[in-house]
């Protein structure tokens, strides 16, 4: 066997391997592990190899991420950041600092506000008229889901009383009807579309930002949820297929090419086109997003049963299916036949059981094809679908980040979905008992794109930025062991972008590696967040390091 051009020794290695689970060294040679063990892999040793003494550390797989926005997120760490913070004069003084900075800007654009700082969820155009009154201002929520915009950027927009919701979308408006300054859902191309794109160097700029920072996180790879023009976004494709045939994409990405929900079966043909158009190198764009709801928060995420009032009482809504449920399955039958995966935003009770009798249709038309199809967010899931996923080989996609107490989810969801149906929340641990893959990502912007924050909450149904003094845990059946947790970041993610040579540790498989500062197996659960990430490799080659 040819010398290691990299070993690693002084473990723990956790392999997420079920014929090999720890070990203490490992042997990369080229881009691929060449061998995994404990002394006699020290035998690989010769005149040119890196030795890296792990003197404890933990060194695990790369992670993926399942479900992620990177271009989108990338650009905006470098517009109007409103995350990290809950306090709406905190925002009012980002917002009027970003403006003064940029006064050369059109428009003023960038987000992450969280609706739990607003009563209701909703904040003013006339709070933002007061610290831009004279320039049209965009600020997207943390989730992505609305949208809040001054008095100009509305007018600009042409939007009144007299403006109608779009099917997909609502306008929330004042006494008299006019827009109030806060656009849910597809509402939010009304203004959107108006900003001004950026350029392919800005989305190139974003993507490599964007890199940059989830490489420092341990992510090696990875599912953009979103390729194409959306909601009035640009289309992030270009950043990709430049970065990667200049070599500068280092990590694995798959894309999800965006289903128009406004269109057909008649756009197929095109996304077979893109899909071969598109793909180069180190990016493939095999899987198709289709977004089957809302989320909860807002009240468009599709449920089976009715939403609740402020009073406790079931209202008239049920949520938003923005794709005929019918329909959707001859979609989905048609695209599985093409060999496409397909990626469902799937966030309500009925939007899950919709998209699962999609793919229902699709084994019975073409049988199994193994295009590892599968459904993300999963708030919701009734009980009685929780079987179906392993029965479809449906892939349950989740973001852990969100399974725990804040105020989002006491205030703003828990007392509108109701006792029974809030129990049915993000069931990690019951999707496992019944079957069912596990992958995992982070939704990143939305939510935070570090995978070992969303461990900890996996493991522990908690924030780890929780209060202490809060001891409450949410819905503790459904946590997941350390274990089981790390491998749906890892195999189960890569398994879901396709690289069966990448997610565990094995000879022959390509060399994605991480090295966190410590063992957190050996520290207690409630430390795990505490873990970062020392070295990154992709491929044998370093790419982050401290």
């Amino acid at each position: 066997m040819a010398k290691a051009d990299l070993l690693f020794t002084g473990g723990p290695v956790f392999t997420v391997d079920p014929a090999r689970t720890r070990a203490t060294s490992l042997a990369v040679v080229g881009d691929r592990i060449a061998a995994v063990g404990h002394d006699e892999v020290r035998e690989l040793t010769g005149p040119r190899t890196e030795v890296v003494d792990l003197a404890g550390k933990l060194l695990i797989p790369g992670f993926q991420d399942a479900h992620v926005h990177a271009v989108y997120g990338g650009t905006e760490l470098a517009e109007c950041d409103l995350t990290g913070t809950v306090g709406v004069p905190e925002y009012l003084t980002r917002i009027r600092a970003y403006a003064d900075a940029h006064p050369d800007h059109a428009w003023i654009t960038g987000g992450g506000w969280s609706m739990e700082s607003f009563e209701g969820g909703l904040p003013t155009r006339q709070l933002l008229d007061s610290v831009i009154p004279d320039r049209p201002a965009f600020l997207v929520n943390r989730d992505h889901h609305g949208a809040w915009a001054n008095t100009r950027a509305l007018e600009l927009a042409g939007i009144t009383a007299a403006t109608p919701d779009p099917a997909d979308g609502r306008i929330e408006r004042e006494p008299d009807g006019g827009p109030s300054g806060v656009l849910q859902e597809g509402a939010t191309a009304l203004v959107s579309r108006l900003v001004p794109a950026g350029t392919p160097a800005d989305r190139l700029a974003g993507l490599l930002r964007a890199q940059e920072l989830l490489h420092s996180l341990g992510v090696t790879g990875w599912q953009d949820a979103l390729l194409g023009a959306f909601g009035g976004k640009p289309d992030p494709s270009d950043a990709y297929v430049t970065a990667a045939r200049e070599g500068s994409l280092t990590a694995r990405v798959t894309g999800a090419l965006w289903w128009d929900r406004d269109r057909g079966a008649e756009q197929i043909g095109e996304l077979v086109a893109l899909r071969e158009k598109l793909s180069h190198g180190r990016f493939r764009a095999g899987s198709v997003k289709i977004m089957q709801d809302g989320i909860a928060e807002n009240f468009t995420a599709a449920m089976t049963a009715p939403y609740l009032d402020g009073c406790g009482c079931a209202t008239a809504n049920t949520g938003l299916s923005f794709v005929d449920p019918v329909a959707l399955r001859g979609y989905a039958a048609e695209l599985d036949a093409l060999g496409f995966q397909i990626h469902f935003h799937a966030l309500g009770d009925r939007a899950v059981r919709e998209a699962l009798d999609a793919l229902e249709a699709a084994v019975a038309a073409n049988g199994r094809r193994g295009n590892r199809h599968h459904l993300a967010h999963l708030q919701v899931v009734h009980p009685d679908d929780l079987a179906r996923f392993a029965r479809l080989g449906a892939i349950a996609n989740i973001q852990p980040l969100w399974a725990a107490h804040e105020p989002q989810m006491d205030a703003l969801t828990i007392p509108f979905l109701g006792p029974e149906r809030a129990a049915w929340q993000y069931p990690f641990g019951d999707l496992l008992r019944a079957g069912a893959t596990l992958a995992a990502g982070s939704d990143w912007p939305v939510s935070s794109p570090d995978p070992l924050a969303g461990i900890h909450v996996a493991v522990n149904r908690r924030d780890p930025e929780a209060d202490p003094a809060d001891e409450r845990v949410f819905l503790p059946e459904q946590r997941l062991d350390l274990a089981t947790a790390l491998a749906a970041y890892t195999a189960g993610s890569a398994h879901v972008n396709g690289l069966d040579d990448a997610g565990s540790l094995r000879p022959g498989h390509l060399a994605d590696l991480v090295v966190l500062d410590r063992d957190v197996f050996a520290a207690p659960p409630e430390e795990i967040a505490e873990a970062r990430v020392e070295r990154t490799y992709v491929g044998g080659r370093l790419v982050h390091s401290v």
